[in-house]
């Protein structure tokens, strides 16, 4: 989708997301075609107290200890890139760093397929990669396969508080949100004002 932004210092977002409310932080760290760095990483991870996450293809278990030395508290494994073999390799990698992963599917057998590998951290991203079309039916259709012991996670597409009282109401523990916030004119700002919206939004209607 062409870049999203080029004139936001990672730790000023950092700062600005934790002082909004933010739970975490995710950093894009792929550079050849997104444009990250791993030290976007580490500027955020210093000025914050936030546990960070490695966004990026990590392929490699090398790629678990650049994290680490990063100072990442988490990495992001997708399915769709790896062979179980590799992903649970990768998980072991993971554990032996004293590491968290965000093991992302996009479908149901992917899904399963993070499950048998033991995946207790998994993200539903709501972008299809072939088409790159966006729907939140992707995370409310996968919503009752997760079990009640794996941290649920909805990635992409969400936009509004309505959005994620909808997802928390399906069973979702936490929101991993980008484009909605670094497409404003004020990340901080626009995350203030989604759990705002997701506050209001829970409240029930008064009675006549």
């Amino acid at each position: 989708q062409g870049v999203l932004r080029e004139d936001l210092p990672a730790s000023s977002v950092a700062q600005a997301y934790e002082a909004a409310g933010a739970a975490a932080l995710s950093v894009l760290t792929e550079e050849d075609f997104f444009g990250g760095h791993l030290g976007d990483l580490r500027q955020a991870r210093s000025a914050t107290r936030l546990p960070t996450l490695r966004k990026d293809f990590v392929v490699d278990p090398y790629q678990v200890w650049e994290a680490w030395i990063a100072g990442a508290d988490a990495v992001l494994l997708i399915v769709a890139a790896l062979s179980d073999e590799e992903l649970r390799k990768l998980l072991d990698t993971v554990l032996e760093a004293g590491l968290d992963a965000l093991v992302e599917v996009h479908d149901r057998p992917e899904l399963d397929r993070a499950l048998r590998c033991g995946s207790r951290l998994v993200g539903v991203n709501n972008r299809d990669l072939r088409t790159l079309q966006v729907s939140l039916d992707t995370s409310l259709g996968l919503a009752a396969s997760i079990p009640d012991h794996v941290v649920a996670v909805s990635e992409s597409g969400i936009a509004s508080g309505a959005d994620v009282r909808r997802l928390r109401d399906a069973g979702y523990d936490a929101f991993l949100v980008g484009e909605h916030f670094m497409t404003a004119p004020d990340p901080g700002q626009a995350l203030s004002m989604l759990l705002a919206s997701a506050r209001e939004s829970a409240r029930p209607l008064a009675s006549r």
